[in-house]
């Protein structure tokens, strides 16, 4: 071993050392910027504690310079370009990249290193394949669906998809079995076509609401295609990079199942709850017998005279990207002396950590995000509630109704607020495609209409009740 090669590993020690670290951080919004920054610096070391064990020749350098300039370039315009609102499809892109990136490296191997290759390593490429195809495609395909490009197919609502997808993973089984034997021919290709449609046909029924568990069980998965790839190209920085990532991802499914009362293989194989419910389905007032209504002014003068107010933002939210109005009326509130947070559901939105980012995103300040777990103590001594966009996730009859497909899940128990104010386009169905009892509460009014303009006539009629004129001078 010579000095290159040395400093090459300790580099690489450093790399998953910072790379610990900034996986750490990102369990809290204070630390999460920093930790970022963290992580990337170990994805730069990583890079150059390779390219010094390697020491590739001039030719491969122009080969690692080009690729580097492109990928800088794409993150670059992607950090700058893409706005928060279009997070969840940025996310589903990244995890997909990373699957792709893990497949091509199996697959190069496969294809011009496999000679001799033991049966280690011969698992290692078929795991990396499989895995990585799943998690491109997986990938590319929830990005579609967020994005509206992609709809959902007739037949992948019924008994049918189950069929398509058995065969698909027969045939990506007997791919697998098959490589050992024929590293480079038939098998390699079967493998890499059934698990990339496998990844699609699971993926594609799957309901806007599951989104956020779909999209972290696929960073899990392309954390496993990673260290599977590790043992193709004995990287034993990728290796645990790899393994931590993958670990990361699976933890962080199973809260999200369990914030959600569902199993994963609900999620992946059940549809919606208790079946194919419509997303956002229902009529105007269908099956509700008491709703009450009141304007943005009734809903300003209430919000004038709380001591302690909670936002409970949701998809809806996102969708009107009305985070900066929110910000904007909280400024408000803060000037007139009321307390203000904003409870946040570990399933709110598209994307784990969806809310959390869109509210930082707006400069809220991150001791007002409260967890489930904290927030629900404080309703009863909250004056007014005011709920963005979310549906299924503060609706009681989880608690309280047992023959509800949403019972046992955990949700925000707003129906403990003296007063509470839902924003929302109409009285359509939350994911569940069942009313929700929030709504005909008596201390519940219903202010309809489009998220960010309700929150902008809130401000308007505050400032003209006088509320900020202090505050401002």
């Amino acid at each position: 071993m010579n000095v290159l090669d040395l400093f090459g590993y300790l580099i690489d020690l450093l790399a998953v050392l910072l790379l610990a670290l900034g996986l750490k951080g990102l369990s809290t919004v204070r630390s999460a910027r920093s930790a970022n920054g963290l992580a990337a610096l170990a994805m730069g070391l990583a890079v150059l504690g390779l390219l010094l064990q390697v020491q590739p020749d001039p030719i491969a350098w122009l080969w690692i310079a080009i690729g580097t300039a492109i990928g800088g370039l794409l993150g670059l315009l992607t950090a700058r370009r893409v706005p928060m609102t279009a997070m969840p499809e940025t996310v589903a892109l990244f995890n997909g990249c990373g699957g792709m990136a893990s497949l091509l490296v199996a697959v190069a191997v496969a294809l011009y290193d496999s000679q001799g290759a033991d049966l280690v390593e011969l698992i290692s490429i078929v795991i990396s394949v499989f895995v990585g195809a799943i998690t491109f495609s997986g990938s590319i395909a929830a990005m579609g669906k967020l994005q509206g490009w992609l709809g959902t197919p007739g037949w992948t609502q019924s008994s049918v998809r189950h069929g398509v997808n058995i065969a698909l993973a027969i045939a990506a089984l007997v791919g697998a079995f098959a490589l050992p034997g024929d590293p480079t021919g038939a098998p390699l290709w079967l493998l890499l076509v059934a698990s990339s449609l496998l990844g699609i046909g699971v993926t594609l029924p799957i309901g806007g609401a599951d989104m956020p568990v779909v999209i972290s069980l696929l960073n899990s998965y392309s954390g496993v295609a990673a260290a599977a790839a590790g043992f193709v190209v004995g990287s034993q920085l990728l290796i645990v990079a790899g393994a931590m990532v993958g670990a990361a991802g699976l933890i962080l499914t199973q809260v999200m199942c369990t914030g959600m009362n569902r199993s994963l293989v609900s999620v992946l194989f059940g549809g919606a709850l208790g079946g194919s419910a419509p997303v956002g389905g229902g009529g105007e007032q269908a099956g509700y017998s008491r709703i009450v209504s009141c304007s943005a002014e009734e809903c300003a003068m209430a919000l004038e005279n709380a001591e302690r107010v909670v936002f409970v933002p949701g998809y809806g939210l996102a969708v009107a990207q009305a985070q900066h109005a929110l910000r904007e009326l909280s400024k408000l509130l803060e000037s007139n002396g009321s307390e203000v947070s904003y409870a946040i559901h570990p399933v709110a939105g598209r994307m784990p950590g969806h809310m959390n980012v869109l509210l930082a995103e707006a400069d809220v300040p991150y001791e007002q995000l409260l967890e489930m777990d904290t927030i629900n103590p404080e309703f009863p001594r909250t004056d007014v509630v005011i709920v963005l966009g979310a549906n299924d996730v503060v609706n009681p009859d989880a608690k309280n109704d047992a023959q509800s497909p949403l019972y046992g899940m955990p949700v925000l128990e707003v129906d403990q607020a003296r007063q509470v104010f839902v924003v929302k386009r109409s009285l359509g169905a939350g994911y569940a495609g069942i009313k929700n009892a929030l709504f005909e509460l008596p201390q519940t009014a219903m202010v309809f209409g489009d998220a960010k303009a309700v929150l902008q006539q809130l401000c308007t009629e505050l400032r003209s009740q006088g509320v900020g004129k202090a505050g401002a001078a």
